[in-house]
C-alpha cells in the first residue's frame, strides 16, 4: 500500500488529505498532513519488514 497526500478545495480552503488505499484522514495544515504520512510510510516499512522477518523465521530448516 502506498501513502499518498491530497490537496482538497472545500468552500474555498485548501485541506489536505493522507490516504492508504481507502482510508483517509483530512487536515487543515500541509506541514501536519506531511508530518503524519512521513511517520505512516515508516510505520508501514516497519510492519513489512517484521512480517519478512517472521515468515523467514518459520521456514524448515
Amino acid at each position: 500500500m502506498d501513502v499518498t497526500i491530497e490537496a482538497l478545495e472545500r468552500r474555498g480552503h485548501t485541506l489536505w488529505q493522507v490516504r492508504v488505499g481507502p482510508r483517509g484522514i483530512t487536515f487543515h495544515e500541509e506541514l501536519a498532513a506531511r508530518t503524519f504520512a512521513a511517520q505512516l510510510h515508516q510505520r508501514l516499512l516497519w510492519l513489512r519488514e517484521l512480517a519478512e522477518r517472521e515468515t523467514g523465521d518459520r521456514q524448515p530448516r
